[in-house]
């Protein structure tokens, strides 16, 4: 029987193993690369999460520590705020602190400072979880956001807003003032 060069050329091929290796990796790559550098998006996210949210605890902790804040201790607070951000940009970072006291139905503002975003005017009525304070009680909020770019820009083709809000009651007096 005669074989046509052809074919047996074929055969040839078709047996060949030599380069599966090769062409398995070639297919697993992209999504093995598409993973690795979306779990490194997702873990810097994260990051900056916990940054926001450590600091939100941090502002409203150094406030509901005081019995008065002034005006230079708050640009203070604001400052150590800014540090807690670190590598990141903080100074970019949207904060609030505010002192709020309850008065029969009505919660209101006895004082609010802001940075890079409008603090609250005195007397205005907020709004706060229910049964968290009774009447005459005061709680300090603290308020944090910040806009979070993609570092890699393929992942998280939008800009991503991580907040959080902290309510604390103060130490060591009814309400703190502001001096």
């Amino acid at each position: 029987m005669l074989i046509n060069p052809f074919t047996k050329a074929m055969r040839k091929f078709r047996e060949d193993r030599s380069g599966v290796s090769a062409v398995e990796f070639a297919l697993i790559l992209p999504v093995f690369a598409l993973l690795f550098f979306a779990s490194i998006e997702v873990s810097f996210l994260m990051l900056v999460d916990r940054k926001v949210t450590q600091t939100a605890s941090t502002l409203g902790d150094l406030v509901a520590r005081a019995t008065a804040v002034s005006n230079s201790d708050l640009d203070d607070i604001f400052h150590a705020s800014n540090a807690l951000f670190q590598p990141y940009d903080g100074s970019k970072a949207r904060m609030r602190v505010t002192s709020v006291q309850q008065n029969g139905t009505k919660t209101e503002v006895l004082w609010s400072e802001a940075q890079n975003m409008t603090a609250y005017s005195k007397g205005a009525s907020v709004t706060i979880p229910s049964g968290l304070l009774e009447n005459g009680q005061s709680v300090v909020i603290s308020e944090v956001s910040y806009d979070y770019d993609s570092t890699l820009g393929y992942f998280l083709p939008s800009t991503k807003v991580l907040d959080e809000t902290f309510y604390l009651r103060p130490r060591r007096t009814e309400t703190v003032e502001r001096r």
